[in-house]
């Protein structure tokens, strides 16, 4: 049951969670440990811990809106939305008034 809602974005906490540079936060989010924190920047980061030996923190993707943190853990959202070709065709329209 889990694994449908792993897609999109999960609340972690409140921004006041991790006031100053160099704070963090650990959580559990469907089972996997994730770390956020904050870095010298101000900038608020998350990182999912991997359990594997020697395996580096895996980025997440990680956004602040309205003063609360949240995480994104699915792999699939990472990928860039816009085509590798911008479609270049140009509609218009003309009003039903005109």
């Amino acid at each position: 049951m889990a694994t449908a809602y792993r897609s999109g974005w999960h609340f972690i906490d409140l921004v006041t969670a991790i006031p100053h540079g160099g704070d963090s936060l650990m959580v559990t989010v469907f089972g996997e440990p994730v770390v956020v924190t904050r870095d010298e920047d101000e900038d608020v980061r998350a990182y999912r811990c991997l359990r594997k030996p020697r395996g580096a923190p895996q980025p997440v993707r990680c956004a602040v809106r309205y003063g609360m943190i949240f995480v994104n853990l699915d792999q699939r959202d990472h990928r860039l939305a816009e085509p590798a070709e911008p479609d270049l065709r140009t509609v218009s329209a003309t009003p039903r008034s005109a």
